[in-house]
C-alpha cells in the first residue's frame, strides 16, 4: 500500500538493545576518529578511560518506532532528511537499552513524504532515560495526497564570522566502514543499487556526516568531554560523496550553538544545525 498519513500517533516497542567497547570503537572510527582521539577509538591506551561519542546515540537509539504501520515507498528513493539526538546522560562503553517509539508526524511536500519519527531509550542497568532521537525520512515520489506541508520555520545564522570551525576529510572508503555499525542500505555501497535512486555513485550515510559534524562540535564546544554535549539537531540538504571534506562552522552563543557543515566546494550539506551544551 502506499504512504498512509492516518499512522501518525501509533506507537512501538519495547525493543531491546544492546552494544559492546567494541560496537563503540567502530563507530568511531566510522566518523573518522583517529590517533588524536585515543578516549573515543581505544579502550586499553595506559591512564585513559574508554568514551563514547555522543552521536553513537543514533546506532543505539531509535528503537520501537512502528515502521510497518507507515505504509510502502521505494527505497531506492528515500533519503535521510533530519536528525535530532537529546542525551540525558553520558552513553557508557558497553551496555543495554529498552526504546519506544511513535510517529510524530507524515507531511505531504508535494513530490515527496515526510515521515517523522521520535523515540526514548531508557537505560537497562540504571532505569532511567538515556537518550531520546528524532528522525525525519525523506520519501521522493511519495507525496500529493493533498495532506499538512509540516513546520517551515527556519534558524537565522548571524552574518558574523563563525566562533569555531573545523574540516575533516573523509575517506574514499568511508562508507565501508560506517556500514558496520548497522546500516546495510546499498545505496551506500552498490554503485548499480545508488545508480536507481539517481545518483552517479553510492553516497556517504547521512549519520556519518552527522557523525563527523557531532565530532566537530565535541571537540570545539565541549573540550572533548561527552558529559557536556546535550543535543544536536541538524537536516541533510546534499549527498556526501566518501572522499568529501567537510567544514564545519559554529556560531556559539552561551550553552547553544547553530552550526552548518559544508563540502569543499562551499555547498551545504548540513543545515538549520542547533547544538546545546554545558
Amino acid at each position: 500500500m502506499p504512504i498512509n498519513p492516518d499512522a501518525v500517533g501509533e506507537t512501538g516497542g519495547p525493543v531491546s538493545r544492546s552494544w559492546t567497547s567494541k560496537d563503540a570503537l567502530l563507530y568511531a572510527v566510522g566518523i573518522g576518529g583517529g590517533t588524536d582521539e585515543l578516549p573515543f577509538t581505544t579502550e586499553n591506551t595506559h591512564g585513559v578511560a574508554q568514551r563514547v561519542f555522543p552521536t553513537f546515540a543514533v546506532i543505539i537509539g531509535g528503537g520501537g518506532t512502528p515502521m510497518n504501520k507507515v505504509g510502502s515507498f521505494n527505497p531506492a528513493l528515500m533519503v535521510h532528511g533530519e536528525q535530532g539526538i537529546e542525551l540525558l546522560d553520558e552513553i557508557p562503553p558497553d551496555g543495554e537499552v529498552e526504546s519506544r517509539g511513535r510517529i510524530a508526524g507524515i507531511w505531504d511536500k508535494g513530490s515527496a513524504a515526510v515521515l517523522e519519527f521520535e523515540s526514548e531509550s531508557v537505560s537497562k542497568a540504571t532505569g532511567k532515560p538515556l537518550l531520546k532521537t528524532r528522525s525525519m525520512l525523506f520519501c521522493r515520489g511519495e507525496g500529493g495526497w493533498g495532506g499538512d506541508r509540516g513546520p517551515s520555520e527556519r534558524l537565522q545564522y548571524p552574518d558574523d564570522e563563525p566562533t569555531h570551525q573545523v574540516t575533516y576529510k573523509t575517506r574514499e572508503d568511508q562508507a565501508l566502514t560506517y556500514r558496520l555499525s548497522g546500516d546495510r542500505n546499498p545505496l551506500h555501497s552498490d554503485p548499480a543499487f545508488a545508480a536507481r535512486g539517481g545518483f552517479e555513485k553510492p553516497i556517504l550515510h547521512g549519520l556519518c556526516t552527522y557523525g563527523f559534524t557531532g565530532r566537530a562540535l565535541l571537540h570545539s564546544l565541549c573540550g572533548g568531554d561527552p558529559s557536556r554535549f546535550r543535543s544536536m539537531n541538524g537536516r541533510f540538504s546534499r549527498p556526501v560523496i566518501p572522499g568529501d571534506t567537510l567544514t564545519v562552522s559554529m556560531w556559539a552563543d552561551g550553552n547553544q550553538a547553530l552550526f552548518r557543515t559544508t563540502n569543499q566546494d562551499g555547498d551545504v550539506v548540513i543545515d538549520q544545525g542547533l547544538c546545546t551544551f554545558q
